[in-house]
């Protein structure tokens, strides 16, 4: 039998319950670690190894970090995928008088459960989520989902069945990003499903445990969540799959915090029928939260709309951006609200300052509601409901429907924050077991202790006074040591003059020392005034905590509202700042912009800066714009531009033009860049066909198509006959979507003759001798050649390989070809050269500025001439 100290024998067994968990196993005021997690965490945190007798003369690996700290390594961890179990002492080890403290995992943290401030981002949610499969004999039938943030108690459960539903749940994925998501088995084990997840829209995977557990007893498990009758009045009566998901999302919220969650008790159905559908390649092309290119936030749409004052505000105006609407009526609200505020540039300026008051009250609520929230965090809540009123008065001299629905339900709160104001300290300590916490004059009996502590010495001197006033010994003194704590000390010649009511405690060769029952009981009170202050300021605080907790609807209501005060005023400051305009939003085909610009672009240039250009699509006259001309000139960000457009209308945000009529629009669709997807084991051509693949299977003749370059990744006769088909495909009836199609295949553009829907367009290109300029300014009409070598020169080419591929073009041109092959051999390249650099020369000549061309540079430019021939 192996022998270990009874420490270790405890930390084994609580580590074999959370064997998936690093263990932070509490030890007076630090967290070790062992044995290999210990390991681990040196590895990981850079802490120093170190070893501790675990029995029998054995060592173990240790290592540890300060109480005071965990929180930072806790988070060091967690970003790198750890699980952390929390282990704590249950008992106070100073009144433990036989065998080790009691100890027991307290909270376990993992991506998706985090709360700490420096572990989650102010301007994003921070979701678990868990899916749950169904299948019908070997045919997947449909998924549940579900995911909540506990850090703002926000819950949202739905179901995704009928076709294609594992791309129409990634693309849900990609929409929340959940930090982490609970699967069962099945899909833990699908490889290729795991890497697409964790490629594209998910921090981890963990698999979900007690799964015939959470099966038998979903509907309990939501109904004592949520407090409701049935699964119909959570609006989950025909979606048994996502009952199964919240189930499985709960019950690991449970295990892993270890205690009730009370706060979370709305779910809010997932619903595809309110909000313009995007897919993850959309999101991504579009940019709208990050970058394609390193994945930042600075050059994302999110980044140009989002002027937000709270993290609230910031957190909703993602949300906003991320599910676009779909009926115009909600739209034309929120836009009539943004029209308001930006018409009363008092109020805007107003309402932001009144803004910079507030806290995250979202995420105060919820760790008052958790039951670890310090004088601090009361602190902060207190003082954003004390700017209620003043936001409330202002938000009453606003006048659009938006804003009247809002006052409806605006509540100040002034009880909570008058209960707030009366009992804390504006100077309250950070931990609630300090004294400090709770305002004078607040309680009687804790001022009386509060000047006891604090009079300690004078009232030892008031009673040395009386007593040498009772017993006229003018030499008594009250002295105080840690042995016998005060008393009162007579000189030897005068210890028969000692009252009766003195009691004897030691004898001194000088004198004799005495106590009596008043001595002592201010000794009392003195001793346990500071502990006892401490105690019932705690009660008290705990108190005030639960009567805060006990309105978190209400709080979270009143955050709620001031969220959507933030986003507005945030599109609103974003539309002056940046002359946008407000679009016509309606149930209309027509998609008409007038003096459009690319938001994101427009911001890095400038828009003295920025060519703007128009856009009309429509079912009846102009369905597809086809749009040739050479790379670099603007193509792929006019198409995104018009997607932005579009989106940000939809949105309910003013937008980049001068004016903007913006029809009904389901979905929005883009194909845009080249990729290889290495994990799925697909080329760039396959993630291409791909794309345009589930574009064609999806889009309506309601929907918005952006295609840039299809067939590029094949041979040319191959993707010429693809985009071809494709365009075809989509200008017909039976996908009928309106679409911006670019694309170097001139060939394409006799499609204007044989289908009136389609309509050639350009960008205008100015040529300077045998340079081009660019002017980026969409033209009606073809163009007439693709400038690709041009192109390549201004992108820093060597100057051979420019003239070697223009003497290559001008023998395909020219058809000159040998059994298939470019002819190669510089003599027999001479006959067929000449003729094009003379004719670039010529070019030259026609754009020299004679007049101010001196004498010198006529040389040079001759000198250039001759050399060009003699090297050819």
């Amino acid at each position: 039998m192996t022998i270990v100290t009874p420490i270790f024998a405890q930390y084994q067994d609580i580590k074999e319950q959370y064997s998936d968990c690093l263990l932070f196993f509490r030890l007076g005021d630090f967290y070790e670690l062992f044995a290999e997690d210990a390991k681990i965490a040196s590895k990981e945190l850079s802490l120093v190894l170190t070893a501790r007798e675990c029995g029998g003369g054995r060592k173990t690996p240790m290592c540890g970090v300060p109480h005071h700290a965990v929180d930072n390594y806790i988070a060091r961890l967690i970003k790198k995928g750890y699980k952390v179990a929390i282990c704590e002492q249950l008992e106070d080890p100073k009144t433990v008088k036989k065998g080790i403290v009691k100890r027991d995992v307290v909270r376990v943290v993992t991506p998706g459960t985090v709360l700490e401030e420096n572990m989650l981002e102010n301007n994003a949610p921070n979701y678990l989520a868990a899916v749950w499969m169904e299948r019908k004999g070997n045919a997947e039938f449909g998924f549940g989902l579900a995911y909540a943030d506990i850090s703002t108690g926000s819950f949202f459960a739905g179901q995704i069945s009928g076709d294609d539903i594992r791309n129409k749940l990634a693309d849900e994925l990609t929409r929340i990003a959940p930090a982490e998501l609970l699967l069962p088995d099945e899909l833990m084990e699908d490889e290729l499903f795991r890497l697409r997840l964790l490629d594209n829209c998910v921090g981890c995977l963990t698999p979900c445990p007690e799964l015939g557990y959470i099966r038998r007893n979903c509907q309990e498990i939501l109904i004592s969540q949520f407090k409701v009758a049935n699964m119909e009045a959570l609006g989950l009566g025909e979606m048994p799959l996502a009952v199964i998901a919240s189930a499985m999302v709960l019950t690991f919220l449970e295990t892993t915090q270890k205690r009730t969650l009370d706060y979370i008790d709305k779910l809010k159905i997932i619903d595809s029928s309110v909000s313009l559908m995007l897919d993850a390649a959309t999101r991504r092309n579009l940019e709208l939260t990050s970058t394609l290119r390193g994945g930042k936030r600075k050059g994302s749409l999110l980044w140009v709309i989002d002027d937000t004052i709270t993290a609230m505000g910031a957190r909703l105006i993602r949300e906003w951006l991320e599910n676009p609407l779909l009926s115009a009526d909600p739209i034309n609200r929120r836009l009539a609200a943004v029209e308001e505020l930006a018409g009363e540039p008092l109020i805007l300026s107003e309402l932001r300052d009144l803004l910079r008051n507030l806290y995250d009250m979202q995420r105060l609520i919820t760790k008052v509601s958790y039951g670890n929230a310090g004088p601090r965090v009361l602190l902060n809540l207190k003082n954003s409901l004390a700017i209620q009123p003043q936001i409330f008065a202002l938000l009453s001299r606003l006048h659009s429907s938006l804003f009247g629905s809002l006052l409806d339900d605006y509540d100040m709160l002034e009880d909570i924050c008058s209960l707030l104001e009366e009992a804390l300290d504006d100077d309250a300590p950070v931990s609630p077991k300090e004294a400090g916490i709770i305002r004078a004059g607040y309680d009687r009996e804790l001022d009386e202790l509060r000047s006891i502590s604090a009079s300690a010495r004078q009232l030892i001197l008031d009673l040395e006074a009386r007593e040498r006033e009772r017993t006229g010994i003018r030499t008594l003194k009250v002295g105080y040591n840690k042995v016998f704590g005060y008393y009162i000390e007579i000189s030897k010649g005068r210890v028969s003059e000692a009252p009766a009511d003195y009691i004897r405690k030691q004898t001194l060769v000088n004198g004799e020392r005495f106590i009596t029952p008043e001595l002592k009981e201010l000794e009392e009170k003195i001793f346990s005034a500071s502990q006892r202050i401490a105690e019932m300021e705690y009660t008290f605080f705990c108190r005030i905590r639960d009567r805060v907790a006990e309105a978190a609807p209400r709080i979270c209501r009143t955050a709620e509202i001031c969220a959507h005060l933030d986003a507005l005023q945030s599109l609103a400051s974003v539309a002056l700042a940046n002359n946008y305009c407000r679009p016509q939003v309606d149930d209309g085909d027509k998609i008409i912009i007038t003096e459009g610009r690319h938001p994101v672009v427009e911001k890095i240039l400038g828009q003295e800066n920025y060519i703007p250009n128009d856009t009309y699509l429509d079912q009846e006259s102009q369905r597809m714009m086809l749009i040739t001309g050479p790379n670099m000139t603007g193509k792929s960000t006019y198409m995104r531009q018009v997607a932005l457009i579009v989106l940000l209308a939809r949105m309910g945000s003013f937008v980049p033009a001068d004016s903007a009529r913006i029809g009904y629009i389901d979905r929005i669709f883009t194909r845009v860049g080249a990729s290889d997807d290495l994990s799925g084991g697909q080329s760039t051509f396959m993630v291409e066909m791909t794309e345009t693949s589930n574009i064609l299977r999806h889009a309506t003749s309601r929907s918005l198509i952006i295609l840039d370059e299809i067939g590029r990744g094949t041979s040319t006769y191959d993707g010429l006959s693809i985009a071809w088909a494709v365009a075809e495909y989509i200008i017909n009836d039976k996908c009928g979507s309106k679409t911006l199609f670019a694309t170097h295949y001139h060939e394409l553009t006799v499609l204007e003759d044989d289908y009136d829907l389609i309509k050639n367009y350009s960008i205008a290109v100015k040529e300077k001798g045998s340079s081009i300029v660019f002017l980026h300014k969409i033209l009606k009409g073809a163009a007439d050649r693709s400038y690709g070598i041009q192109v390549a020169q201004l992108a820093g080419l060597p100057k051979e390989v420019i003239v070697r591929a223009k003497n290559i073009l001008q023998q395909l041109e020219a058809g000159k070809h040998l059994e298939g092959r470019i002819v190669s051999h510089p003599q027999q390249e001479i006959s067929c050269l000449p003729e094009g650099s003379v004719q670039e020369i010529i070019d030259s000549i026609k754009g020299l500025d004679l007049d101010s061309l001196s004498p010198l540079d006529a040389l040079l430019q001759l000198n250039e001439w001759k050399k060009e021939l003699c090297d050819e």
